[in-house]
């Protein structure tokens, strides 16, 4: 097993690596900012280095800082978790060229499937059905654009083939609108990104977001862990997620889980991954993959009792993958809310001390959180400080559990967006289960 590993990244799912890293007896080191000497995951390593002032950029998107901190505390291994660097190929190949092991795909990977036109084509190559839409990134010649777009039909979605995040993407409803759409998009891709490459998919107007969890050991063994719904979103952000998706049959998982763990083996996948689709008519259309732990993992751990984060650890040290898909089974259901520091209402962020903080707890309750009394969330990050997962033997009593969970959390001091959470496990067509990406948007009036 890997010997001392650097976790180079903040909050919940740092947490929540050295959770797993205690578990498989791998020694821990805590990087952080100035901001972030108080993290509880910062308290709880057995090693901790500050690598910079609170910017991001001076931080936790700064390699070199990240890479010396590995080196002085003789480390072997970095994992990223989730955003900042965790999808950047560059950071992957400067760790392993450092002679330390990155835990996630190769970089190779990273970088064929971050770009979303040469992800696009990787999956159709593989079978794994993609929205109708531009072959490639869009020619610069206007009136090929306007032909490809006639071809596809309005109304049309504009993608930054770099993006990610909810970002770079504008949806067009007429000929008239299209070409002024892609010159602003191919601008704020560029800023964003350093890549104004742009192309077009059909918009679907009333999809649901479904996505499927793999681990694969990077040498042609992978497995898929069934299906999540988060079609629960704002602006892009996911904000519940729930595993499985309601109304998805078994054959329908079997079928596109056979596919997407395919394309990994043949991929030479490493590591864990989410394919994410939209599902529209009973169809499942390929979006992206994300080469990293998600958010929302908790939700199918609780349903197959597999620890992902574990896995990525294992895989990283060059363990047997003796996950075999037969053995997979999703059993009961399980939801996960979001729980950011944020006006539930108005969404602006709520930084500032917790002055009074309970988790909750009983039967099927998880709490992955690295909020505490006295703890001062800093403006300088994501407003994300926990998730509460409920699990059930099925969705009615998962949903019951969840809506105990969310009258007995306490947040004092600052704002939360647990109201938001409370309303919509209260909410008739969220029960009936099924909504799609659109729906949360409409019901706020945004």
């Amino acid at each position: 097993m890997l010997d001392k590993i650097v976790i180079a990244n903040r909050g919940e799912i740092a947490l929540r690596i050295l959770r797993a890293c205690r578990e498989l007896g791998i020694k821990t080191v805590a990087v952080h900012s100035t901001a972030d000497r108080d993290l509880k995951h910062v308290l709880l390593a057995d090693e901790s280095v500050c690598i910079g002032p609170p910017a991001s950029a001076e931080s936790y998107l700064n390699m070199p800082a990240i890479i010396s901190a590995a080196e002085v505390t003789d480390a072997v291994a970095i994992h990223p978790g989730y955003g900042f660097l965790a999808e950047n190929a560059d950071f992957a190949e400067r760790v392993e060229s450092s002679g330390f092991i990155f835990i996630g795909p190769r970089p190779e990977t990273i970088r064929l499937m971050g770009d979303k036109v040469s992800a696009k084509r990787v999956m159709q190559k593989a079978g794994v059905p993609t929205v109708p839409g531009s072959e490639g990134a869009l020619p610069d010649n206007p009136k090929q654009v306007l032909v490809a777009a006639r071809h596809i039909g309005y109304p049309v979605i504009i993608k930054a083939a770099g993006g990610g995040g909810g970002r770079g993407m504008r949806v067009v409803h007429s000929e008239a609108a299209l070409m002024a759409a892609i010159t602003t998009t191919k601008a704020e891709a560029k800023a964003a990104f350093g890549n104004d490459t742009v192309y077009m998919e059909k918009f679907l107007e009333r999809p649901r977001h479904v996505e499927f969890q793999v681990l694969a050991d990077g040498m042609g063994n992978a497995v898929h862990l069934g299906e999540r719904d988060c079609s629960m979103q704002r602006r892009h952000q996911k904000v519940i997620e729930e595993a499985p998706a309601p109304g998805i049959t078994e054959k329908q998982r079997r079928t596109m889980g056979e596919r997407v763990a395919k394309a990994c083996a043949d991929l030479g996948y490493r590591g864990a991954g989410t394919f994410e689709f939209l599902y529209q008519d009973g169809q499942f259309y390929f979006i992206e993959m994300n080469t990293r732990v998600q958010v929302e993992h908790p939700v199918t751990e609780m349903v197959t009792g597999i620890d992902i984060v574990k896995w990525q650890l294992m895989i990283a040290a060059g363990k047997p993958f003796t996950l075999k898909q037969k053995d997979i089974h999703m059993h009961g259901h399980a939801f996960e809310c979001r729980i950011n520091a944020e006006d539930p209402r108005k969404f602006t962020p709520s930084p500032g001390l917790i002055k009074r903080w309970h988790a909750p707890g009983g039967p099927g309750i998880r709490v992955d959180a690295h909020a505490y009394t006295g703890y001062t969330v800093p403006p300088n990050y994501d407003s994300l400080i926990g998730k509460i997962i409920a699990y059930g033997d099925d969705r009615a009593s998962a949903l019951a559990r969840m809506r105990t969970a969310l009258l007995e959390i306490v947040v004092e001091g600052i704002n939360s967006n647990v109201p938001l959470h409370q309303n919509l496990f209260n909410d008739s067509a969220f029960i009936a289960g099924g909504t799609n990406i659109h729906y949360l948007e409409k019901k706020l009036g945004l």
